[in-house]
């Protein structure tokens, strides 16, 4: 791609890629060319993220889904990139320290001006074979510092109990990383700003299998907008990891009739993890 660049291109990517990795960003989406009637992504710059706009789970689907287009390194595309400061780091709990203090007292985007107390990074087993990656912290979350801890949060550690597993196994970790203001929805902005982050703490961790809770979590971690009823049943490849979407914590709230079909993703995942499945009553 270098000998195709004009020297002045090149120069101007260069400092464009430079800005990114200052703000902590590594990794970029690219879009694949598709008409707009196919329902595909558009061509777009190449430090453009593709998130669609997002919809809570019980919200009503668009009809057409984007294909989805995997995350593109920054040094494959110019060769200029900055090293990411985990870069050569093996360990899993040194890289994430790492990932940890990159991030800081992040005001990378506009949440840290809306009432957030505090950087909800992720918490677990930083060698887990299992993910779970939700939508953004709660109050709750935004109060204690860690993923997970409320009603919604509850109900995720029976979840995870059913499955035969105790919280401290598994890794938790939400899209953002800040608590939106009265938890609406992450904006698209606020997504790409944060998500490199959590890109680079799977790397790190480089579980075995990944669970997206929730609508938002799977459009953002695999850039397809499409109903759960879409996501849910099947496994995605992301970035050389099994990933499979099941409903949220804070839905199964809304809709406790879900939580068979929740039960059915997660037994999904069991079996592609080789546990054990519980029998019927147990």
């Amino acid at each position: 791609m270098a000998n195709l660049l004009d020297p002045e291109l090149r120069r101007a990517l260069a400092e464009r890629v430079r800005y990114y990795n200052e703000l902590g960003i590594y990794d970029f989406y690219r879009r694949d060319s598709g008409a707009a009637e196919s329902g595909t992504m558009q061509h777009a710059v190449i430090l453009e993220n593709p998130i669609q706009p997002e919809q809570r789970d019980e919200m009503t689907p668009r009809s057409k889904a984007a294909v989805a287009v995997p995350f593109v390194p920054a040094a494959d595309l110019l060769e200029v990139a900055i090293p990411k400061p985990e870069s050569g780091v093996t360990d899993s709990v040194q890289a994430l320290r790492l990932i940890r203090e990159d991030l800081g007292d992040c005001t990378r985007c506009r949440l840290h001006k809306q009432g957030r107390k505090q950087i909800v990074f992720g918490v677990g087993n930083p060698k887990a074979e299992l993910m779970f990656i939700g939508e953004a912290p709660g109050a709750d979350e935004d109060q204690q510092g860690e993923p997970f801890v409320g009603r919604a949060g509850q109900l995720l550690n029976n979840m995870i109990k059913a499955m035969g597993l105790r919280r401290e196994d598994i890794y938790i970790a939400n899209i953002i990383k800040c608590r939106p203001p009265g938890n609406r929805t992450p904006e698209r902005d606020e997504c790409e700003t944060c998500s490199p982050f959590l890109m680079r703490q799977i790397a790190a961790i480089k579980p075995k299998a990944i669970v997206a809770l929730g609508a938002v979590a799977a459009k953002t971690l695999l850039a397809i907008n499409a109903p759960m009823s879409e996501f849910r049943g099947r496994w995605f490849d992301f970035r050389g990891t099994k990933l499979a979407v099941t409903y949220h914590p804070a839905f199964l709230l809304r809709d406790p009739r879900q939580k068979k079909e929740t039960w059915k993703d997660l037994q999904m995942v069991m079996k592609e993890l080789g546990m054990a499945i519980p029998a019927k009553g147990e």
